[in-house]
């Protein structure tokens, strides 16, 4: 039964997106093993020079750790170890869930990307980032983040 409301929900996905030839072009089956901290957020020492890492849904924030049973634990991981560019503390919300794509890391051969909202003090316009949990990548801050201290 779950795994026909799953099947359902991404026929309708498939059929309202405007374009059904929907390919990531960061993927990276070779990107080092994404690691804990001792606060049990990812982690990264790397920040991207690309201004469409993360903002753009052909470019999103890989984030596959183990297995993709529990993405919000993976997502809150990655996210917890964001700040605003100049330190602030930010705060997240999952918009949606888009963007259909073909993977082999899902039962249904098929994945979403999970839209979330930052936002922190003195912020004139939200942050609007793509996480995808079912591909490897290298896990990088987006251009205007930084990593909280």
């Amino acid at each position: 039964m779950k795994k026909s409301v799953l099947l359902i929900a991404l026929l309708i996905g498939i059929s309202s997106c405007s374009s059904t030839q929907f390919v990531l072009k960061n993927t990276d089956d070779n990107a080092p093993k994404l690691t804990l901290s001792k606060e049990n957020t990812f982690v990264i020492t790397a920040y991207s020079t690309d201004k469409k890492y993360g903002y753009d849904k052909e470019y999103p924030i890989n984030i596959f750790f183990n297995n993709t049973k529990n993405e919000t634990v993976n997502q809150g991981r990655f996210l917890n170890a964001l700040a605003g560019p100049n330190g602030e503390k930010i705060t997240f919300t999952k918009l949606e869930s888009c963007c259909p794509f073909p993977t082999t890391r899902s039962e249904l051969g098929a994945g979403f990307l999970d839209v979330y909202e930052l936002k922190w003090i003195g912020q004139k316009k939200p942050v609007l980032l793509y996480l995808n949990i079912y591909e490897k990548g290298v896990l990088m801050i987006p251009v205007g983040l930084s990593l909280k201290k």
